[in-house]
């Protein structure tokens, strides 16, 4: 009798075993979904890694065939151009996306010209630039394409550290020595973004101390409305301002008085 009862207390239950095969699968499974997410991860990770290797290799033989001339075969300069180490990306595909470079012939300062080479290659060129050392990088679409801006807001900006340059309406400008702003009416928002940030030829570099990248949007906004909106007052002269306007009257307003009087004397005659 005394066995009886201790077998029957000491038996297992059935749903004992149902529960030790639940987590024994819940288990497995989860390691297995664990140990694939880290796979695919990795797997993924590996991908772009070696998808921007891959572009690098590629841009240094871009750089090689048509950069190291001047800038040297590691880009560390020569006495025809500066080092590029450093520089970052945002400055090469602001250069050599605008045509800027190669410079067709030594000047006073490098002239914009159709690019010489694809996006893709622009991008090459970039990222392989960008290795060779911490720099700008190439700015997001959401800051450049003029319409997250306060177009009120960046044209105070413009005025206050732009305009002496470029004049208020972006049309550019004579500088010293035959330099000169370029016109940023036709400049696409990341060129603009890029140049604040790179500071190329004579154009000081705005970091974000400067101006906040919320700032740059700003004036970039107000660039892009400048461009999109005509002159309320008619005819524009380049936008170049009272100068422009003051040779307009001068040539043509004292020409028709002169022209009149002459007119009224032969009359009279």
């Amino acid at each position: 009798m005394f066995n009886r009862t201790k077998s029957k207390k000491g038996r297992r239950s059935p749903m004992a075993t149902v529960s030790l095969i639940v987590v024994g699968l819940m288990t497995t499974g989860g390691a297995y979904a664990l140990f694939s997410s880290t796979a695919n991860a990795d797997d993924s990770t590996s991908t772009v890694a070696a998808s921007s290797q891959s572009k690098v290799n590629e841009g240094q033989k871009l750089f090689a065939s048509n950069c190291a001339t001047c800038h040297g075969l590691s880009a560390q300069g020569t006495s025809e151009g500066p080092s590029l180490i450093g520089v970052g990306a945002a400055s090469v595909d602001f250069q050599v996306g605008t045509g800027r470079m190669p410079m067709a012939a030594q000047g006073p300062q490098a002239e914009e010209k159709p690019a010489q080479f694809t996006d893709e290659q622009v991008d090459a060129l970039a990222e392989y630039v960008a290795s060779l050392g911490p720099g700008p990088s190439v700015p997001s679409t959401d800051l450049t394409d003029g319409k997250s801006g306060d177009a009120a807001e960046g044209a105070e900006l413009f005025r206050i550290n732009c305009a002496m340059c470029h004049n208020v309406a972006g049309a550019g400008g004579a500088l010293t020595e035959g330099k000169y702003a370029p016109n940023l009416q036709s400049v696409s928002g990341k060129h603009i973004y890029e140049a604040m940030i790179t500071g190329p030829q004579n154009m000081p570099v705005f970091n974000d101390l400067n101006l906040t990248p919320q700032q740059k949007a700003d004036i970039i906004t107000y660039l892009k409305y400048v461009q999109d909106n005509k002159s309320p007052g008619g005819f524009a002269l380049g936008s170049l301002g009272p100068v422009a306007e003051g040779l307009f009257i001068w040539i043509f307003g004292l020409g028709a008085v002169v022209a009149m009087t002459v007119w009224l004397t032969a009359k009279s005659n």
